[in-house]
C-alpha cells in the first residue's frame, strides 16, 4: 500500500500548528490517497520516525515523504534523508520516495506572481 507522509519543520506556535493542520486536512481530503500521515522534525509531534512507524503498522509498502520546506538546507540535504536512511534500515523492504522542497517546483513562480498581483491589488 502506497502512504504520503507530509513532513513539515514543527514550530511552538500555535498559529503556525494550526496553519499545517488545515494544510494537512485539505491534502488527505482532495489527494485521495487513503493512507497519508504527518510528521514533524522539531517541536511537534508525532515526529518523523512515528509517523513512518504508524504509516508501517498500517500496511505501507511505499513512503512518498512530501517535503514542506521552501528550499535546500541542512533539514532537506541532511537531517530528513538520515531519518528517511534510519527508518529504511529498520524496515528494508519499506520503499521511500522523497520530493523536492516545494520552492524548486515549476510553478512555485506562478504562485508567487498571483500572490505579488494579489498584494498589489489591494494596495491603496
Amino acid at each position: 500500500m502506497k502512504a504520503v507522509l507530509f513532513i513539515s519543520h514543527g514550530s511552538r506556535s500555535f498559529k503556525s500548528s494550526e496553519e499545517v493542520q488545515n494544510l494537512i486536512g485539505q491534502l488527505k481530503n482532495k489527494s485521495g490517497v487513503a493512507l497519508f500521515e504527518y510528521g514533524f522534525l522539531e517541536q511537534q509531534r508525532p515526529s518523523i520516525p512515528e509517523a513512518i512507524d504508524t504509516c508501517v503498522h498500517k500496511g505501507a509498502t511505499e513512503i512518498f515523504v512530501l517535503l514542506n520546506f521552501l528550499n535546500s538546507g541542512k533539514h532537506v540535504d541532511e537531517d530528513v534523508p538520515r531519518i528517511v536512511n534510519t527508518a529504511h534500515q529498520r524496515y528494508p523492504g519499506l520503499k521511500f520516495t522523497l520530493s523536492q522542497p516545494i520552492g524548486q517546483h515549476p510553478k512555485i513562480g506562478e504562485l508567487f506572481l498571483q500572490t505579488i498581483s494579489e498584494g498589489l491589488t489591494n494596495v491603496p
